[in-house]
């Protein structure tokens, strides 16, 4: 007899096909329509084996605080299964940010072998256990990691975890990140004080801006044409004390957003909370939810190389061009809002959705 999720897959899988083959014009009633559907049908498995704090734990406050809302959300949401037979994704709850800070840091080595044997023999148990790998090859499960080492949990058995759906901050396509089964997360520095950044929308007296450290060949490069030459295009490597960083990048019309050692950057989130469009500067990273939103109309891509050209650049955009992107961005930011318990089209449910997308289009062959 087949399983419920078995069966909806087959259900479903015209309606994938059709959201993944929409046009422009009918494109956002689709992904309405495909996200209704994941909150009122999408069901999730967490396992239970594992002990924490490598297992089900992760962080909820810093850089990484993304990996522990999902995982956390997904093990006391109504997403939850109540039994694995009634799931359509399994969930793998490893901590890649925890594996790190309890393995890695009191003895100050490096081994990336470690992360990937923990992940697979934690793999190797649940396939002697449970029926639900092997009958996919790992097709709908998942795990979800925003540490910059999250590649390497499957980065040394690519034949094992050929089909995992793995939910990255660090989602570089030159790494081997596959945006077709592979997920986005958002990369956002959750305060010690609440759940995201204050939303800020001063007046805009600063063409761009940027203030971080000299983190990669892309921020070296962003810091060695422009770092305190400019007073429109404003970048500094750090700023004083008693200069506010939030505030003088939501007086920005533009925001830097160099990758640093790897892809993602949090200020990606941070300035579409300040109302500042964001200008992404990387190479071969997919921002979050580009299977349903469309970056061109709220953000600008600037390769690397054209890093010298960045005031041009900026300057040449049109006014109205400039205050569409603002407009968009204002209503798109409350897709990157963490909410606990989740909320309708928030941060958490989006990265549902991208993993329900991807679920959706796994043919499985019974």
């Amino acid at each position: 007899m087949l399983s419920t999720s078995y069966l909806l897959t087959q259900s479903l899988f015209s309606f994938a096909f059709t959201l993944s083959h929409a046009n422009t014009r009918d494109n956002m009633c689709v992904i309405c329509r495909s996200y209704v559907e994941m909150e009122k049908r999408f069901k999730v498995w967490v396992y239970r084996e594992g002990e924490p704090p490598l297992f089900h734990l992760a962080p909820f406050k810093n850089i990484y605080s993304t990996e522990g809302h999902v995982i956390d959300e997904l093990h006391h949401s109504t997403m939850a299964a109540p039994h694995p037979d009634d799931a359509h994704a399994f969930l793998l709850p490893v901590s890649v940010t925890n594996i790190v800070h309890y393995l890695y840091h009191p003895h100050g080595d490096f081994h990336p072998t470690r992360i990937g044997n923990i992940l697979q023999d934690y793999v190797t148990i649940l396939a002697n256990k449970y029926p639900y790998w092997n009958r996919s090859s790992g097709a709908d499960h998942f795990f979800v990691s925003c540490h910059d080492w999250g590649p390497y949990a499957t980065a040394q058995n690519a034949k094992l975890f050929k089909n995992l759906i793995r939910v990255l901050c660090n989602a570089n396509v030159s790494e081997g990140f596959k945006p077709v089964r592979d997920v986005t997360l958002p990369e956002i520095n959750v305060p010690s004080s609440a759940l995201n950044q204050p939303d800020l929308n001063h007046s805009k007296s600063i063409l761009g801006f940027f203030a971080g450290g000299a983190h990669g060949a892309i921020r070296e490069a962003l810091l060695s044409h422009w770092k305190d030459k400019d007073k429109d295009l404003q970048v500094h490597e750090y700023l004083p004390k008693n200069i506010s960083y939030l505030d003088l990048m939501s007086r920005a019309k533009y925001c830097l957003c160099p990758s640093g050692y790897e892809v993602a950057s949090p200020r990606l989130v941070e300035s579409m909370h300040v109302g500042c469009v964001p200008v992404i500067i990387s190479e071969g990273y997919p921002p979050p939810f580009s299977d349903v939103l469309d970056w061109s109309t709220f953000s600008i891509h600037i390769p690397a190389r054209r890093i010298p050209e960045i005031k041009n650049i900026l300057e040449g955009i049109a006014a109205e061009e400039y205050e569409e992107k603002h407009k968009r961005v204002l209503e798109v930011r409350r897709h990157f809002v963490i909410n606990r318990p989740a909320r309708h089209y928030d941060v958490l449910n989006m990265v549902f959705h991208s993993v329900w997308l991807r679920r959706l289009n796994v043919r499985l062959h019974l």
